[in-house]
């Protein structure tokens, strides 16, 4: 079964991945796609804390990830693969991989040279620079903070 949710959220795991999402997709696993949280254990083990039992999580970094995804996406169950940047989602897309598509933006926050654009999105150069490249990459961009709310397309936010 293909990957559920492709989706960039600065906490990662937390109650709107695990309640609003998981409770619609119900995955079997959680892939988190972060270089400095792929090499430490003990942080892991936070995230771990705050997922359903029996429900797998794996921590990669982004280059692993990359190697690693059509075998994601052809596991059986739901998989929801997480960012916590939107550059190491545009790097998961490059060469097509990710082609045909949805990213889901869920949670960017506010910091220094981010101007918000939504009240769970603030969005720099490099974050803009990202949704072009997963765009030109044949990805559709959508930030949407819960699965029952309305869609904001990402074409918006690079014109």
């Amino acid at each position: 079964m293909p990957i559920a949710l492709f989706r960039v959220d600065e906490r990662l795991i937390h109650g709107q991945v695990t309640v609003g999402w998981g409770i619609r997709l119900d995955p079997v696993r959680y892939v988190v796609v972060d270089d400095l949280l792929a090499g430490s254990e003990w942080e892991q083990e936070l995230y771990r804390l705050g997922t359903p039992s029996g429900v797998e999580v794996r921590f990669l970094g982004v280059a692993d990830a990359v190697a690693e995804l059509a075998r994601f996406e052809n596991m059986n169950g739901v998989t929801i693969l997480l960012t916590r940047t939107l550059p190491a989602m545009a790097q998961l897309a490059e060469g097509g991989a990710m082609e045909g598509r949805e990213v889901n933006l869920g949670g960017i926050h506010h910091a220094p040279g981010r101007e918000s654009v939504l009240p769970y999105l603030s969005l720099g150069d490099a974050e803009r620079d990202s949704i072009r490249a997963l765009l030109d990459a044949g990805v559709e961009v959508v930030a949407r903070d819960l699965p029952g709310s309305a869609g904001v397309g990402g074409e918006r936010f690079v014109e």
